[in-house]
């Protein structure tokens, strides 16, 4: 996302948690699922919803890098998926891909590269990347920055309007 974006989207932890479970709601007639995959770091949390709720035991991780809190860039893999996922897929097996969000697919679009046949599921989605998922939650829309919980501390902000009151 640039820089130019004007709308922000903060999610607190129980809006958060409960966007995951309704994934999961969501997944539950999809499965079972033989293995879970989690793309670092944004998946992380969601995955470890979805695998609770949908008893999901086998939990991989790939690590993904393409922006920082700002910018986006390359796409570069820092930790890959390993092989024994890898020939669970080619053998068939039932793979679940989790992300907290797919923005502009890039990202989305190199995991699915790696397990092609796997089924995809964000929290949220962006308009260009969606058609990259097959299941998520919420869309909202491209020119917004989603803060994560993660991201977030309690503090003030002004109004809207701009007034004091």
């Amino acid at each position: 996302m640039s820089q130019s974006a004007q709308k922000s989207f903060p999610v607190t932890w129980d809006q958060f948690h409960r966007d995951s479970r309704a994934l999961a709601w969501r997944l539950q007639g999809l499965g079972p699922f033989d293995a879970l995959v989690a793309i670092t770091r944004g998946g992380l949390v969601p995955a470890a919803i979805v695998a609770r709720e949908l008893n999901i035991r086998v939990v991989e991780s790939v690590a993904m890098k393409s922006y920082d809190h700002q910018n986006q860039s390359g796409i570069r893999v820092l930790k890959a998926i390993s092989q024994e996922i890898l020939d669970k897929a080619k053998a068939g097996g039932k793979i679940l891909i989790v992300d907290d969000l797919v923005d502009t697919g890039a990202t989305a679009r190199a995991v699915r590269d790696m397990l092609p046949g796997a089924h995809f599921a964000t929290v949220y989605a962006k308009p260009k990347g969606r058609e990259m998922v097959d299941t998520f939650i919420t869309e909202v829309s491209q020119d917004t920055w989603i803060f994560f919980p993660w991201d977030l501390d309690v503090a003030y902000v002004p109004p809207i309007s701009g007034g004091t009151d």
